[in-house]
C-alpha cells in the first residue's frame, strides 16, 4: 500500500487544506503484508474523522492501511475540522467542499472509480453522522455506508443541556436554525429516503452500550424501523467512545462492505 499525505488548495474553502490517501498497491515479497492492486480505477472508501480530529488520526490510532490492504481498497480520508460536516452558518462550506469538490479532486490525483458499486464512506462519531449524511442525502453515489458510535440525533443534541460545552460550536455550526425536519436531520432524512423510490444504500450502523451517544444510536434504529428502511445492519455490545471500540469495529464494517478480494 502507498500511505500519502496530499496537501491542496480548495476553491470551496478558499484555503489551502489536506487529505491522507491510502492506494492500493500490487506486491509479492512485503514482509507481514497481503497488498493487492492492479485494476484500473480503485474501490473507493472516503473515511471521516471525529469532532477532535484531523485527516491523520484513523491512521495514528488504528490500522487501516493494514486492514485494507488486501482488499485493493482506496481510502480518501479528508479534514473537515469541527464542522459536522455542514455548510456553516460562521464558518466555511464543509458540505459542499465534502460532497463536491473532494471527490473530483480525489479522482483527477489519483485513479479512483466513479461508480456506485465502487464507493462507500464511513466514520466514527461526528463523522459518522457526516457519512450518513453524505450517503442518505446523496444515495445515488454510494453502495454502502457505516457509522461508528455515530452522533446521529443532531436535531436532539443542539438543544441538548447537558452539552454547555457544545453550544458555542453549534451556533458556529448551525446559527439558529431548527434541524428538526430539515436535510441536516437524519432521522427526517432516513425516513424520507425510506419512502422514496431512489437507490438505497446498505448502511452499517455499530454503537457501544456506555457510549453517550447510545440513544443517539437507537434513535436511528427507531427511524429506520419506522421508515421501512431495510437495508441496514445494526451492531451493540460492551463498549464506550474510544478507540479501541473503533479500531475492532472499522474491521467489522471492512468485512461486511459488499465486494470481494481482489
Amino acid at each position: 500500500m502507498a500511505l500519502l499525505t496530499c496537501n491542496f488548495f480548495s476553491e470551496t474553502l478558499g484555503l489551502s487544506t489536506s487529505m491522507t490517501v491510502i492506494l492500493p498497491q500490487q506486491t509479492a515479497s512485503q514482509i507481514g503484508m497481503e497488498s493487492r492492486g492492479g485494476q484500473k480505477k480503485h474501490k473507493t472508501l472516503y473515511l471521516l474523522h471525529g469532532f477532535s480530529d484531523d485527516d491523520t488520526i484513523w491512521t495514528r490510532r488504528t490500522s487501516i492501511e493494514r486492514y485494507v490492504a488486501e482488499l485493493g481498497l482506496a481510502v480518501v480520508m479528508p479534514n473537515v475540522h469541527q464542522s459536522f460536516y455542514t455548510d456553516m452558518a460562521y464558518g466555511n462550506k464543509y458540505w459542499t467542499f465534502l460532497t463536491e469538490e473532494l471527490p473530483l479532486l480525489a479522482r483527477s490525483f489519483f485513479p479512483l472509480s466513479e461508480a456506485r458499486e465502487d464507493n462507500f464512506v464511513a466514520g466514527l462519531s461526528m463523522g459518522g453522522y457526516g457519512a450518513f449524511k453524505w450517503a442518505i442525502r446523496h444515495p445515488e453515489r454510494f453502495a454502502a455506508a457505516g457509522s461508528l458510535s455515530g452522533a446521529l440525533d443532531m436535531a436532539y443534541h443542539i438543544k441538548d443541556p447537558s452539552l454547555p460545552h457544545m453550544k458555542h460550536y453549534f451556533k458556529l455550526i448551525y446559527g439558529d436554525r431548527e434541524l428538526t425536519g430539515t436535510p441536516d436531520d437524519l432521522l427526517h432524512s432516513i425516513a424520507r429516503l425510506g419512502e422514496s423510490d431512489s437507490p438505497k444504500p446498505a448502511l452499517y450502523q455499530c454503537c457501544g452500550t456506555e457510549d453517550f451517544l447510545y440513544n443517539d444510536n437507537l434513535a436511528f434504529r427507531a427511524a429506520c424501523e419506522q421508515s421501512g428502511y431495510s437495508l441496514l445492519t445494526y451492531e451493540e455490545g460492551p463498549g464506550s467512545h474510544e478507540w479501541g471500540y473503533w479500531d475492532e469495529h472499522i474491521q467489522r464494517f471492512l468485512n461486511w462492505l459488499p465486494l470481494e478480494k481482489e
